[in-house]
């Protein structure tokens, strides 16, 4: 009582302006207040902080007067100046032994400082000796400090003696010490793992305030692993049903509610502790119905409990009186002229949507109302139960809701996700593949370049693929749609990039697939488009490979290929680009241009951008050349598993380098040098023919060079001082070789099984709640003919998300893929039949063209025969009977057909060697002339490698290769 009284005399000093408060303080607050302008309130601020500054600096101000400046000073703060030139006092008046002055230096640190500031470690020693002091409210002061300023590092300077408090005889310690304990989880789980028992001790605490204190903390441990918790089921309730019955002191009533929060902490403990448990529901339904209809939903706090009552509902094993004791409160929420209580009855019923679909539909007209309410906020609510609700029967009027709403906004975050919606419904619900084309389109078109890139390949993949089904003809017409589509809506101005490449893509594609249109009218449009976006060098080299795609169509077709001027002009200015990929486009379209149809075939076939890949990952064609290569000498390849990170190329630095990041004398003894170890030969691997899915696309992270080509490094300390980096992964920049590899884990998302009471528990609730419908509790409206149509579409018919069709953009069946697979192994079988016991001759070496070297008991062979040999396979594979036969192309025809206009050596090898870049699939999967279903993959790849290989690397005795073989 004393300290108290002390308190009061104290904060009645300094009389003139109020309590505790000088004139000039009061004043300035005043003037702040009515400052008419944001500069007149800048000039004010930093009035008052030359003020602070040199009050504070001087050696005759009073201990309260600097208290009264700390908090001025706190105030220019939280008006968003620097008042850093006062923290030092802020944390002098911690050290003082006056109890107001000491928890006014609390406060102001707690405000200024964070757990990182450097002035926090000339607090922590002072924190230390407060919280062993008799007074309570120091102890208190100290605690709030540790909650705000302790940081990982300097928990356990302070852990022990918090941990000490949480057995002290005033209950507001208690509770503090139980909020320092939680904020230490939170910062370091580890350090307070051996606590944690405390927070259960502190449940059935005698204060109210230290169990409410409690609840925090166990509601994140148990929401961390519930199992671990779930013998507090009982007591939870038994505490939530004593604070039901109001046996808590008056003092923890809120608006005539006992104990608001400690009621809504528990109910959302018990929502996590009955999820998808039957028995612990059980055990919670009686207490939680009690709570519902004791809720005085005149208050806001009562509605709140009300709420999350609900929300505990929906994640409890479902019950059939509280479900429909739930959908009458939300019918209540959604009757209410409150845009409050509106919202959360939207967002109630979402929660309840996910039990029983059959809810919504008895609020349909209400949630109408709600989706045309001038509220931006609970319009948005009310598409998110939309999006919730979204089925394959009114898929198509939600899209086109949200799409309108989303032109009517100009909040990019927002538009950014509505659009990602739109997109993800549009895929897994859509009706027809026309539809899906035409949302997208508009989706695009005003959403623009907020949405996704991975939205435009998914769409292109789709036009591909078609319906995934073997119907040729719908699979033309949705194409012939998209050219369509795309064509009227190439000439709107503002376009997004994404947008632009899919139509240069769609274009190139199937632009005169159908006959519509013609070359020329293709081209002359794809060319104004890559000139009205000159500054965006992607739709420009879209453009060229839709340019070249269409030329190569009409070259391989037999028609004569006219290009216009404008499209020449834009192949001069491709090829003075300052874009290396825009240059070799170019140069690859007037190679196209300048070959002949047979080759375009090859290297261009028609419509094979949905064929799937398939090559020898274990590229066993190069086997020989590896062995010829360890022969003579060659390191062998170190798998990546075994690389050391001390063989990183990032690791070698030239000696001056190395002398430069030396600053003193080294007086340690230099390494012994090491003999270099001969190489080894390990054993090569037989060649494989098995065929693999290619995987991504990967790029080399890392080079690693042999162990014997490191060079010594004068850095080097004594071999025992040395650290082993084997098996070390590499936290911080680009990952290297002492990583091991990573595993890929395919893991599967399991959908439980509904339980078989829900049928039962969903028809009684539909029945129950039949007589209290929205119609029935309004007054008689006379409804428009126009939301009674939308309510039909929105809620029409009852059927989950399940019904809807896969999604587009996931996998689809290929035409070709099993084909092709089936063709392969059938003729690799026959192959194996037709020669059981002929030996295994070596692959001929394809890339040493020097002298053949004479080996013991083998005869010299002329390379150019085993060339031909190699190329003409359909000697050793008879043709499989009951299948069409495909005859291999012969290679040799491919130059002997060329004209004698060709272009020169070196552009005939960039139209093979660089094509692959443009058309990605294509150049690995040449379709023959013949079949019409799928090339013969193996010949294609061996004729690709010797193609790349021979154009590539020529030898120094036979540079012109291509000349020879031309004859």
């Amino acid at each position: 009582m004393e300290q108290l009284k002390t308190i009061g005399r104290e904060l009645a000093m300094g009389s003139q302006g109020g309590i505790g408060q000088s004139k000039e303080f009061l004043d300035l607050i005043k003037s702040i207040g009515e400052a008419r302008s944001k500069a007149e309130e800048e000039r004010i601020v930093k009035r008052e902080i030359e003020t602070l500054k040199g009050k504070l600096s001087s050696p005759n101000s009073t201990k309260y007067k600097l208290k009264e400046y700390l908090i001025r000073l706190l105030y220019v703060e939280m008006l968003g100046h620097d008042a850093s030139f006062g923290y030092i006092h802020a944390v002098k008046m911690t050290h003082d032994e006056n109890l107001l002055l000491k928890r006014t230096g609390y406060l102001a640190v707690t405000l200024f400082l964070n757990d990182d500031h450097d002035l926090i470690i000339l607090i922590v020693n002072t924190i230390q000796k407060d919280l062993k002091s008799d007074n309570y409210l120091v102890v208190c002061a100290a605690l709030n400090a540790v909650c705000k300023l302790i940081n990982e590092e300097t928990i356990p300077a302070v852990l022990t003696q918090v941990a000490e408090l949480l057995g002290h005889h005033k209950e507001a310690v208690r509770k503090k010490a139980v909020m320092a304990l939680h904020r230490f989880y939170q910062k370091s789980p580890g350090s307070v793992s051996h606590l944690i028992s405390n927070f259960r001790k502190k449940l059935s605490d005698n204060d109210p305030g230290v169990m409410g204190a409690s609840l925090c903390p166990l509601f994140e441990l148990i929401t961390n692993d519930v199992d671990m918790y779930k013998d507090l089921v009982a007591s939870f309730v038994n505490i939530l049903k004593q604070v039901a019955e109001r046996k808590l002191p008056k003092s923890y009533d809120y608006h005539k509610m006992p104990a608001p929060f400690i009621q809504i902490k528990l109910l959302k403990i018990l929502a996590v502790l009955g999820n998808n448990d039957k028995k612990a529901s059980e055990q919670m339904y009686t207490v939680v119905g009690d709570i519902m209809k004791k809720c005085d939903t005149m208050s806001n706090i009562g509605n709140a409990i009300l709420y999350e009552c609900i929300c505990c509902i929906s994640s409890l094993y479902p019950s059939p009186k509280l479900l429909e004791a739930a959908a009458d409160a939300v019918s209540k929420f959604l009757r209410s002229d409150s845009h409050n209580l509106k919202y959360l009855g939207i967002d109630a019923l979402s929660q309840l949507i996910k039990i029983g679909p059959e809810i919504a539909e008895q609020h349909q007209l209400a949630v109408i109302d709600c989706l045309e309410d001038p509220d931006d906020s609970l319009k948005r609510k009310t598409f998110e139960l939309l999006y919730k609700m979204t089925k394959s029967s009114n898929v198509e009027v939600i899209v086109d809701r949200m799409i309108d709403y989303m032109i009517s906004i100009n909040d990019n975050h927002y538009k950014t996700e509505i659009a990602s919606r739109c997109v993800e419904l549009a895929e897994q619900f859509a009706s027809s593949n026309e539809w899906f084309i035409l949302t997208m389109n508009k989706v695009f078109e005003h959403a623009g370049d907020l949405v996704d890139i991975k939205v435009a390949h998914n769409l292109m993949k789709l036009i591909a693929e078609g319906f995934g089904e073997d119907d040729d003809a719908a699979d033309r017409q949705l194409r012939s749609s998209a050219v369509e589509s795309y064509l009227r809506i190439m000439g709107e101005p503002k376009l997004p990039s994404a947008f632009l490449q899919v139509i240069c893509w769609v274009l190139g594609e199937y632009g005169t697939a159908d006959g519509k249109h013609s070359a020329s009218y293709i081209t002359g449009k794809l060319s104004d488009m890559a000139e009205a976006h000159s500054s965006d060098d992607t739709v420009r080299a879209y453009a060229v490979s839709a340019l070249m795609k269409i030329y190569a169509f009409e070259i391989a077709a037999g028609r004569p290929v006219e290009v216009l001027p404008e499209c020449q002009s834009l192949i001069d200015e491709m090829l003075a680009s300052h874009s290396t990929d825009l240059q070799q486009r170019a140069y690859e379209l007037q190679a196209v241009l300048s070959a002949n149809a047979h080759t375009i075939k090859e290297i261009l076939p028609m419509d094979s951008t949905h064929n799937e890949i398939e090559i020898d990952g274990n590229l066993s064609f190069l086997d020989g050349y590896v062995k010829k290569s360890l022969e003579k000498g060659a390191q062998p390849y170190i798998p990546e598993s075994e690389r050391s990170g001390a063989f990183n190329i990032s690791s070698f630095k030239p000696h001056e380098d190395h002398e430069s990041t030396s600053h003193g004398l080294r007086f340690e003894a230099y390494e012994l040098p090491k003999l270099p170890q001969p190489a080894t030969i390990p054993q090569v691997r037989p060649a494989s023919t098995d065929l693999i899915p290619v995987p991504e696309p990967s790029y080399v992270s890392d080079i690693s060079l042999p162990p014997a080509s490191v060079p010594y490094s004068s850095d080097a300390g004594p071999a025992e001082l040395k650290l082993r980096l084997d098996g070390v992964q590499k936290k911080w920049g680009r990952p290297t070789f002492s990583s091991p590899s990573p595993s890929t884990v395919n893991s599967e998302v399991k959908v439980q099984a509904e339980a078989p009471q829900m049928s039962s528990l969903s028809d009684s609730n539909a029945k129950s709640r039949s007589t209290v419908s929205y119609d029935s509790r309004k007054p008689q409206v006379e409804i428009s003919p126009e939301k009674q149509k939308l309510a039909a579409s929105l809620f029409g018919g009852v059927s989950s998300k399940s019904e809807g069709r896969h999604s587009f953009s996931g996998q689809r069946p290929s035409k070709s893929h099993s084909q092709v697979s089936d063709k392969h192994h059938a003729a690799k079988a026959a192959a194996l039949d037709s020669n059981p016991a002929k030996p295994s001759q070596p692959p001929p070496d394809l890339l040493d063209l020097g002298e053949p070297s004479v080996a013991s008991g083998t005869p010299s062979l002329d390379p150019f025969k085993q060339l031909e040999g190699l190329l003409d396979l359909s000697h050793e594979s008879p043709p499989v009977t009951g299948s069409t036969a495909t005859q291999a192309p012969d290679f040799m025809s491919l130059f002997s057909d060329m004209s004698l206009s060709a272009p020169p050596m070196d552009s005939t090898s960039d139209l093979f060697s660089n094509m692959g870049i443009e058309n990605g699939k294509r150049a690995s999967q040449i379709e023959s002339p013949v079949s019409s279903k799928g090339p013969n993959l193996k010949e294609t790849l061996q004729k690709d490698a010797l193609v790349r290989q021979m154009g590539v690397t020529p030898s120094g005795q036979n540079p012109n290769l291509f000349m020879d073989l031309l004859g």
